[in-house]
């Protein structure tokens, strides 16, 4: 077996037991370990909280292989050092470790500016179903590891993947046709079809479908409003995948708006892709 595996943040907490279930399902699909860390200041309080989280485990998921890990020091630091050797990290949506951890903030917020890999941050209020479908948005040129990631996800789960692409082009002003331009509503709704498929061909969307011939592949356009776009979608898809860009600066946010968004508010799990 692969020394590669799914890492998961642990402290006890409900928001932790969804996490650390959403980390066991993907690692039974994927075919790989799991791993569990508690980060805390004496290793010696993390024995129950781990020992527990490993029981539920075993129940759900017998024969899965299972490590637990306690690491003394701050969670987000652990997290972003065992995802060094993840093939991905899962956390929950608030912070680890009780006073101090609400003092600096969300644990999953400030893992995510410094995480290697994907990582799942397990929100929502509904269970990946049959029928639900892998959500992709595409920002930029730097997102084709996400969409990598959106394409073995829809193909592990045997979902359907619907792109979501922001035109982000500026307008210039063209030159004036030979012929009158096409108006009626189906040339119109064509030329939309067309420019969405020009637009993700840099994304390797191509070569992905011909990669994964079983996923079914549905491209969209959204010119204004990305972010409300997936948000919406998020509400009928089992996971969403995002390219996300690390920002510096201590005034600016760690992640751009889109990634905000759905941070905070999705209807389901939110796969964060660091772009290269």
């Amino acid at each position: 077996m692969s020394i590669r595996h799914v890492v998961v943040g642990v402290d006890g907490s409900v928001v932790a037991v969804r996490a650390s279930d959403w980390a066991a399902a993907e690692a039974a699909r994927r075919g790989t370990s799991l791993r569990i860390v508690y980060a805390v200041a004496d290793r010696d309080e993390a024995g129950p909280v781990l020992a527990s989280a490993a029981a539920r485990i075993d129940e759900r998921h017998p024969g899965l292989p299972v490590e637990t890990r306690a690491v003394e020091g701050g969670a987000v630091q652990a997290l972003a050092t065992e995802s060094e050797s993840a093939v991905l990290t899962v956390v929950g949506t608030r912070g680890f470790g009780g006073v101090s951890g609400l003092l600096a903030g969300s644990v999953s917020w400030r893992l995510a500016a410094r995480v290697h890999g994907p990582l799942l941050v397990a929100r929502g209020d509904h269970p990946w179903d049959e029928g639900r479908e892998v959500l992709l948005g595409l920002e930029s040129d730097a997102d084709d590891a996400a969409a990598a990631h959106a394409f073995q996800e829809a193909a592990r789960h045997g979902s359907r993947l619907r792109v979501l692409h922001s035109s982000t082009h500026r307008h210039t002003t063209p030159e004036l046709p030979s012929l009158p331009a096409a108006t009626s509503p189906g040339q119109v709704r064509q030329g939309r079809d067309d420019q969405a498929e020009e637009a993700v061909a840099r994304f390797g969307i191509a070569r992905l479908r011909e990669e994964y011939p079983e996923v079914e592949v549905d491209v969209r356009t959204v010119r204004t409003g990305p972010a409300h776009a997936l948000l919406a979608g998020t509400r009928e898809a089992g996971v969403v995948v995002i390219g996300t860009r690390r920002r510096a600066g201590r005034i600016a946010p760690p992640l751009g708006p889109v990634a905000q968004v759905l941070f905070h508010h999705s209807h389901c799990p939110v796969v964060l892709v660091p772009t290269t």
